[in-house]
């Protein structure tokens, strides 16, 4: 009775905490900045701007920048994670946490529970924006819904990253920036807005050896051929791989810290 009454209320603080940090974005708009409307601002801009260009027009660049902009995307609202955590430590909030008769994971847990709610609106952003724009895949809506899921996964795997960094970083604003500079290499140096064909050759071996590479390939494919490829099944074991390794590590920091 003791052990699943201790689950109960870790479940119950963790819930409550990732609805405190739900609150706090609702509260502080600029947070929505990175879900709502960095995605639309980025898929109109590059669509239209660039569409011509690259594929002749914007209804033939779509396939190439929805999946683009969605990964993109998940990173920003990723990052997300260890700043915030960052300023909740800063701000002393944790300390007050530790006086109250609640789980003591629940604050971290709470905000990566929180953080995939952040991942799904900018993951329907990311879509309904191509949508508007004319994208219409040719998978269909079912498999649509299967990228999307496996977009807020590896978002997800890669928001424990995150969480580690604002866990050993000395200032959110040191967390930002990193997190800034990581989003913009690993988006850019990829395929996401261009074939990886037209870079020089010793940028396509970087590209080729970026992981944000594989899953902009694989959501491609899903959403072109409706099945779930091999390079799929790739992204999955290695957003696992992230899982196990990094939350481990960041239940440490965050143990250490508290």
């Amino acid at each position: 009775m003791d052990i699943q009454t201790h689950r109960g209320n870790v479940v119950m603080n963790t819930a409550t905490m990732a609805y405190r940090n739900l609150l706090k974005t609702v509260h502080n708009p600029d947070r929505f900045m990175d879900v709502l409307i960095q995605p639309i601002l980025f898929m109109v801009m590059f669509g239209y701007l660039f569409g011509g260009a690259i594929a002749g027009g914007v209804q033939a660049y779509l396939p190439t920048i929805v999946p683009g902009i969605l990964i993109q995307t998940m990173l920003s609202a990723a990052s997300g994670s260890g700043s915030q955590i960052r300023e909740d430590l800063d701000s002393g909030v944790f300390d007050r946490f530790k006086s109250l008769p609640m789980a003591h994971i629940a604050p971290l847990a709470g905000q990566l529970f929180a953080d995939s709610l952040r991942l799904l609106i900018a993951t329907i952003t990311s879509l309904a924006t191509g949508y508007v724009m004319g994208w219409r895949p040719a998978a269909g809506f079912g498999w649509v819904v299967i990228s999307g899921l496996l977009a807020i996964f590896t978002g997800w795997a890669l928001s424990w990253i995150f969480a580690l960094l604002g866990l050993l970083a000395k200032n959110a604003t040191t967390v930002q920036s990193f997190s800034m500079i990581t989003m913009l290499v690993l988006s850019f140096v990829s395929n996401a807005f261009i074939p990886i064909k037209s870079l020089a050759k010793p940028m396509q071996v970087v590209a080729n050896l970026n992981p944000v590479t594989h899953v902009i390939t694989a959501i491609r494919q899903m959403l072109a051929t409706g099945s779930w490829t091999s390079e799929a099944v790739l992204v999955l074991v290695f957003g696992i791989g992230i899982v196990l390794i990094f939350a481990p590590l960041t239940v440490w920091a965050y143990n250490r810290n508290n």
